[in-house]
């Protein structure tokens, strides 16, 4: 890691120049991730452009939990959201404490997980995606409503955020846990599209007070 949010990008150098080496090699990470970094590790690859094609990892259970997490869940949040949006997911093994040595406090498992490519294609701005998903669960007991306000405040008002709403059949007073992946993905969608709009219009009227090119 380069720090939270990034791998070090020697790291990523160094799998780019290997899979350029052959065609026929795959990128896939087998790992017992260390409990402290195993989350933000599994994210950043999963943000960067080398993703691997899978993951067979053991981690914390809890960790577990919440990467496979319906919604409606107590351990439904951001980080499931990411990973259902993009990957298939199959949980092959609790791990007591017992077998490993020295014994840790808790439970492990372990997960294989599958990339997608179809399901992450179908996603416009990975970027815009990620930080939206957190954050709608930075406080997740305020309402859809607030939660968009509080998130979207430089482009959304209070009219703009419930029309979007209503466009998506979604009640103010959901929570952001009550929503499916793909509720997730078109209410991101819907803020996405509508901030991009804003962004054309207010470079539209910079524009108009131009003078010609020529004159520059």
């Amino acid at each position: 890691l380069k720090n939270k949010n990034h791998l070090d990008d020697r790291v990523l150098e160094a799998v780019r120049q290997h899979l350029q080496a052959d065609s026929r090699r795959q990128f896939k990470l087998v790992a017992n991730l260390p409990f402290n970094v195993a989350t933000p590790i599994l994210c950043n690859l999963l943000a960067s452009a080398i993703v691997p094609k899978s993951m067979t990892i053991t981690v914390q259970k809890e960790l577990g939990d919440r990467i496979i997490a319906p919604s409606g869940t107590k351990d439904y949040g951001a980080l499931s959201i990411w990973f259902q949006s993009q990957c298939h997911i199959a949980w092959v093994r609790t791990l007591p404490p017992n077998v490993f040595w020295p014994k840790p406090k808790v439970h492990s498992a372990i997960l294989h997980i599958e990339l997608d490519p179809l399901l992450r294609s179908g996603i416009p701005d990975l970027a815009f995606f990620q930080n939206f998903t957190r954050s709608m669960f930075l406080h997740r007991r305020k309402f859809l409503r607030s939660q968009l306000r509080f998130a979207c405040t430089d482009w959304l008002d209070k009219g703009e955020i419930d029309a979007i709403l209503s466009q998506q059949g979604l009640s103010p007073e959901f929570r952001a846990e009550q929503l499916s992946v793909a509720q997730m993905l078109a209410l991101c969608e819907a803020v996405r599209e509508r901030k991009c709009r804003l962004e054309i219009c207010r470079k539209s009227r910079y524009d108009v007070g131009k003078p010609p090119a020529s004159l520059l």
